[in-house]
C-alpha cells in the first residue's frame, strides 16, 4: 500500500509543473481599414438608444438621419480606401487575418452601401398609402407583438403607431453590418459570426409586413427554419474543414489543401491526407452559402418569403444580401479551395445550369409579381454562377459587374412594385396583376427616375450583357474553354428563356397616371383576360421593369 502523498509535496509539484503564465497580448485592429463596419455598427447602436430614450413622435426623423448619415459615411469611408490604394496595391489582411481588405471587397461593400441608401428611402417611404384614421402609413406593422387582426393592432393603427415604425431602421443597420463582413471574411469563424448577424434582424423585419399580417408571419418562420439549418450546415462544415486542416483561416486551409506547409505537426499528419474530412467538410459550407444565394435545390424558401415579407424588406434581401452572398462564395472557391476545382467545377455546373431553367422556367407561370420576382431572382443566380466556376479574372470581372447592375436594377423593380397595391381597400395605384401590364406600371418610369440613366434606359441590356460576360468567362472565353461549348449552349438558352423583354411595359406604360376611364377599361381588360385563361395575358404578366427578381 502506497503512503498517501504530503500535502506540501504535492503542492510543490504542481509548482514546478505549471508554466509561468505570459503576458495577454492585445490585438492589434486596423481601426481605419475596418471603418466602414464599424460606422453602420456604430449607427445601428445609435438607432437603439434613440429607439430606448427618445418620444415616440421624434424618432422617425431621427432614425432616417441616423440612418442615411451612418450608410453615407461607410461608403465615403470605402471610398476612402480605394484612393488609398488598398484595393490594389496596398491589400492586406487585418483584425488579425480575420477581414481581408482588398479590391473585390471594397467594390461589393460599396456597392452594398449604396443600395442600403436607397433602401433605407424605401423603408421610409408613406406617401403611397391612403391615410389610416388621419394618419400617414408605411409597409410596416403598426405594432410587431400585437396578433394580427386583434383588438391590440386595431387600437395602435388608430392612436397613428404607423406613422413611426421606426424600430426597423437599427435592424437594417445591422444587417447592413453583416452583409459588409459577410464578402470581406477571411477566416470561417468570421464568415459564420457575419452570417448570424445578418440573418437575425432580417428574420424580424420579414414578420413585419402590415397589409398580410399572417402571410408575412409564415415567411419570417420559414426563413427561420430554413436558415436556422442552413447555418447548421455551414457550421457542420466549419467543423469538418477545422479537422482537416487545424485552422479556420483561409490562408492556411488553402496551404493544406495544397500541401505546402512547412510546419506538419503529427495531429495535422493524421488529418491532411483525409479527404473525406475536406470533400463533405468544403460540401456542407458551399451548401450554407447556396442556401443565401437561392440555388435550385436550396431555394424552396425564396418565393415564400419575398412574397410574404414587406416589400422594401424583399428588395432588399434581393439585392444587398444576394451580393453579399456571392462575394462570400468567390472567396471561399478562390482562396480556400482552388485546389479542389476538378472536384467542385462539376457540381457547381449541374446546380447553375439546374438553377438558370429552372426559375426561369418556373417564373413565367406564376401570378403573383414578387413570387415572379423571386424565380427571376433565383434564374439570374444560375447566370452569376456561370462566371462564379470560370476560375479566372475574367470570370470575376464579369461577376461583379453583373452583381453590380443586377442590385440596382433589382432594388428598382421591388421599388416600383411598391408603387402599386392589389386588393380591396388597398391600393394607391392600378395593381399588379395578369393581364394588366399597362395598368400595372403606369407610374414605372417615375419609380426608375432615381436610377442611374443607363440602368434606367436599357435595363434589359445591362442584365443580358452582364448574363453573357458570365457565360462567357465560364466557359472559358469566348471560345470556350475544355466542355465550355456545351455548356455555353445551355447558359444561352437559359437567358432566352429568361424574360429578357421587361423593360417594354416601361416603354409602352403611359408615363402619366391613367384617368378613371383608362383605368376602368384596363380593369374590365385584365377581368376578360382571367376569365379567359388566355395564355397571351399570362406571358405578358413576365414583362416587368429591370432584369433583377
Amino acid at each position: 500500500m502506497s503512503a498517501v502523498a504530503d500535502p506540501v509535496t504535492v503542492h510543490s509539484l504542481w509548482t514546478m509543473v505549471a508554466e509561468s503564465p505570459d503576458k495577454f497580448k492585445a490585438p492589434d485592429i486596423e481601426y481605419g481599414q475596418l471603418a466602414p463596419t464599424l460606422i453602420v455598427i456604430g449607427a445601428a447602436i445609435v438607432g437603439v438608444l434613440i429607439e430606448a430614450l427618445l418620444p415616440r413622435r421624434a424618432r422617425y426623423g431621427a432614425q432616417l438621419f441616423t440612418s442615411v448619415l451612418g450608410i453615407a459615411a461607410a461608403f465615403a469611408a470605402v471610398i476612402g480606401l480605394a484612393v488609398g490604394d488598398y484595393g490594389t496595391s496596398k491589400a492586406r489582411i487585418a483584425a488579425e487575418g480575420a477581414i481581408a481588405v482588398d479590391g473585390p471587397a471594397l467594390f461589393l461593400q460599396g456597392t452594398i452601401l449604396l443600395v442600403s441608401l436607397v433602401a433605407v428611402f424605401t423603408f421610409a417611404e408613406r406617401r403611397l398609402d391612403p391615410l389610416a384614421h388621419g394618419n400617414r402609413v408605411d409597409s410596416f406593422a403598426a405594432q410587431a407583438a400585437a396578433v394580427p387582426g386583434g383588438d391590440a393592432e386595431k387600437e395602435a393603427t388608430k392612436a397613428g403607431f404607423t406613422t413611426t415604425t421606426t424600430e426597423v431602421f437599427p435592424l437594417l443597420l445591422f444587417v447592413v453590418g453583416g452583409v459588409l463582413v459577410f464578402p470581406a471574411a477571411n477566416d470561417l469563424l468570421t464568415l459564420f459570426i457575419a452570417l448570424e448577424v445578418f440573418s437575425l434582424p432580417l428574420y424580424v423585419l420579414c414578420a413585419l409586413a402590415r397589409r398580410q399580417r399572417l402571410m408575412s408571419q409564415e415567411a419570417a418562420v420559414k426563413h427561420f427554419l430554413l436558415g436556422a439549418s442552413s447555418s447548421a450546415f455551414l457550421l457542420f462544415g466549419i467543423a469538418l474543414l477545422y479537422g482537416y486542416a487545424g485552422s479556420v483561416t483561409y490562408g492556411r486551409i488553402a496551404d493544406v489543401v495544397d500541401g505546402e506547409v512547412a510546419d506538419i505537426t503529427p495531429a495535422l499528419a493524421q488529418t491532411m491526407g483525409n479527404d473525406a474530412l475536406l470533400l463533405i467538410g468544403g460540401a456542407m459550407v458551399l451548401m450554407g452559402l447556396l442556401f443565401k444565394i437561392g440555388a435550385v435545390l436550396f431555394h424552396m424558401w425564396t418565393p415564400d418569403v419575398y412574397q410574404g415579407a414587406p416589400t422594401p424588406v424583399t428588395g432588399f434581401m434581393a439585392a444587398a444580401t444576394k451580393v453579399a452572398a456571392f462575394g462570400a462564395l468567390l472567396r471561399l472557391l478562390y482562396v480556400v479551395l482552388p485546389g479542389l476545382r476538378w472536384d467542385w467545377r462539376p457540381v457547381m455546373w449541374g446546380v447553375a445550369i439546374v438553377t438558370m431553367l429552372a426559375g426561369a422556367i418556373v417564373a413565367v407561370t406564376q401570378t403573383d409579381v414578387k413570387r415572379l420576382l423571386a424565380y427571376s431572382s433565383i434564374a439570374h443566380a444560375g447566370s452569376i454562377l456561370a462566371g462564379v466556376i470560370a476560375t479566372n479574372e475574367e470570370g470575376v470581372s464579369s461577376v461583379l459587374f453583373y452583381l453590380g447592375a443586377y442590385s440596382f436594377v433589382t432594388l428598382g423593380a421591388f421599388a416600383v412594385v411598391t408603387l402599386v397595391r392589389a386588393g380591396r381597400g388597398r391600393r394607391s395605384h392600378p395593381p399588379v396583376e395578369v393581364g394588366r401590364p399597362r395598368a400595372a406600371f403606369p407610374a414605372g418610369g417615375r419609380g426608375l427616375r432615381g436610377l442611374p440613366a443607363g440602368l434606367r434606359r436599357h435595363p434589359a441590356h445591362l442584365g443580358v450583357r452582364g448574363q453573357v460576360r458570365c457565360l462567357q468567362g465560364g466557359g472559358g472565353g469566348r471560345r470556350g474553354g475544355p466542355g465550355g461549348g456545351r455548356r455555353g449552349v445551355v447558359g444561352h438558352r437559359g437567358v432566352l428563356l429568361h424574360p429578357r423583354h421587361r423593360a417594354d411595359v416601361l416603354q409602352r406604360a403611359p408615363r402619366g397616371r391613367p384617368d378613371g376611364r383608362r383605368a376602368e377599361r384596363a380593369d374590365l381588360v385584365g377581368d376578360r383576360d382571367r376569365r379567359r385563361g388566355d395564355a397571351g395575358a399570362r406571358h405578358r404578366a413576365v414583362v416587368l421593369p429591370g432584369n433583377g427578381g
